[in-house]
């Protein structure tokens, strides 16, 4: 029987530690960048309107330049940055596990390739982190604790 090495656990594993290497080493040169990512794994917060998420294929090219490239960060293995969508630059933050990119650019050059899949460790940890932000914020008086820009 043929194990598919990059289905395996371990591979997972190394790769995100891979990207988010990657990430870390493009941020300290203040480099912008751009990432293919699996639309399925992405968290909108706010929730894009239909007439926006609807325009997303399976995967979804972001650049990250400007502010969009200021503004993201990786904490625990979510990747994160704050986005303007559509005609009327509609804002929200974008949220995803590590896994989910699938390429990621410098201008036209792939640096990285990821073959890996998420796995549903990943996902519950991700569900998780959401309940967490989402159960804080529930509170108003909580927001004040948000770090400031």
């Amino acid at each position: 029987m043929t194990i598919n090495l990059f289905q395996t656990p371990e591979y997972s594993a190394i790769m995100e530690e891979h990207l988010s290497k990657h990430l870390s080493y493009l941020f300290d040169k203040d480099q912008e960048f751009a990432i293919v990512c699996e639309v399925k794994h992405i968290t909108f917060t706010p929730e894009l309107p239909s007439d926006i998420y609807e325009t997303f294929k399976d995967t979804v090219l972001f650049v990250l330049s400007g502010y969009t490239y200021q503004s993201a960060k990786v904490e625990d293995g979510i990747f994160s940055f704050e986005a303007g969508f559509g005609s009327d630059n509609f804002g929200s933050t974008v949220s995803m596990p590590l896994l989910a990119i699938k390429q990621l650019f410098v201008g036209d050059t792939p640096v990285l390739i990821n073959h890996a899949e998420i796995s549903s460790q990943v996902l519950s940890k991700k569900a998780s982190t959401q309940n967490s932000m989402e159960a804080l914020l529930s509170n108003p008086e909580n927001k004040k604790f948000l770090k400031k820009k």
